[in-house]
């Protein structure tokens, strides 16, 4: 590459989505990564693109809706760009409702719903039926919304480090010199560093746990009850998730997995039995302001920041790739909510 107009550090899916964007639209991309692309926690299993309830509205769900809105073109057009398939379905979800009460309340999210999340989508209230892939519903009720999405981690890393090299970026493994306008994208180290910087915490890991099952169950909606997700991908396979620790004594996989899968064949009887592929383990980085960090590094010219994307970071990744691009190839962060910006971080 003769020259490099924007560089971005980190190859999870926040730092593959910036450098996917600005390439799309001509830049002249180099992205670094230390270790491996689509390492950390974007090497996951679970994968669900799932939207927060539409009530209590606010710039953090209306970002979020908008990326879940993106998605299919986009995830449609890295898919075409490098020829590898993200694993990219808008499945839907299904929620069993516990009691009566629980069931008003998301009848009084119907209304809701049509209100913020227009004609895209729905939020239902439909009685169980008793089928096979449902979850278990003491009240006979579930929630079933046609907004919520899942992709494969794994898959959509490869599918944009291939979009971006049919698009003519660099990719570098390893240290790499940055050129152009610098896009730090790198996840926890890249949160430490801000607290570095700054003098003060500004933000933390949090160690996440999975299971990947055998069970064809592909083109199924996923299952969200209880905290865990259970997600069929298209490779035949059921994703299985996740904790969410603050503290822990390993890095690796733990004896919490085992709880886990136990809530999961609760609420999916279907799923006992099923032979266990593999369990995971990561970090996910968590800002102090639990929701993305977005923007220009305060003190440092040419510098910006993609972080935090914590549970909902290949929800949101589209619409971060988009506005951040934005930002630094055109100047314009308009796209960027400011519960969202650095200086709410430091505020």
């Amino acid at each position: 590459m003769a020259s490099v107009d924007v560089t971005v550090r980190g190859g999870g899916i926040f730092g593959l989505s910036v450098a996917w964007a600005c390439a799309r639209r001509g830049a002249r991309v180099r992205l670094i990564e230390t270790g491996r692309i689509g390492g950390g926690c974007t090497g996951g299993l679970v994968g669900a693109l799932a939207p927060h309830a539409p009530e209590a509205w606010n710039p953090l769900k209306q970002f979020q809706f908008e990326a879940l809105k993106l998605a299919p073109g986009w995830w449609q057009a890295v898919a075409q760009a490098g020829g590898k398939d993200p694993g990219y379905l808008r499945s839907g979800r299904l929620q069993p409702l516990a009691d009566e009460a629980a069931v008003a309340a998301a009848r009084d999210r119907v209304a809701a719903a049509a209100q913020f999340w227009g004609d895209f989508a729905d939020w239902q209230v439909v009685p169980a039926t008793g089928a096979a892939w449902e979850p278990v519903s003491p009240s006979g009720w579930l929630v079933r919304d046609t907004l919520t999405a899942r992709l494969s981690p794994r898959g959509a890393a490869a599918a944009l480090e291939a979009a971006l090299r049919a698009h003519g970026a660099e990719i570098v493994l390893g240290e790499g010199e940055e050129a152009g306008t610098v896009v730090h994208a790198t996840g926890l180290a890249g949160l430490n560093e801000l607290s570095a910087a700054f003098g003060r915490k500004l933000g933390a890991g949090v160690k996440g746990q999975a299971l990947r099952l055998r069970f064809d169950a592909r083109d199924q909606p996923q299952v969200f009850a209880a905290g865990t997700f259970a997600v069929p991908h298209a490779d035949g396979t059921v994703a299985i998730g996740s904790t969410a620790e603050n503290t822990w004594t390993t890095d690796g996989p733990d004896e919490q997995l085992d709880a886990v899968l136990a809530r999961a064949v609760a609420m999916m009887p279907v799923l006992a039995g099923a032979e266990v592929l593999e369990r995971w383990a990561g970090v996910r980085p968590r800002a102090k302001t639990r929701g993305p960090v977005l923007g220009a590094w305060p003190g440092r010219a040419g510098h910006f920041i993609a972080n935090g994307g914590f549970k909902i970071g290949f929800g949101v990744a589209p619409k971060v790739g988009e506005v951040l691009a934005d930002l630094v190839l055109d100047g314009r962060e308009t796209g960027i909510p400011e519960a969202m910006r650095i200086e709410a971080l430091l505020a």
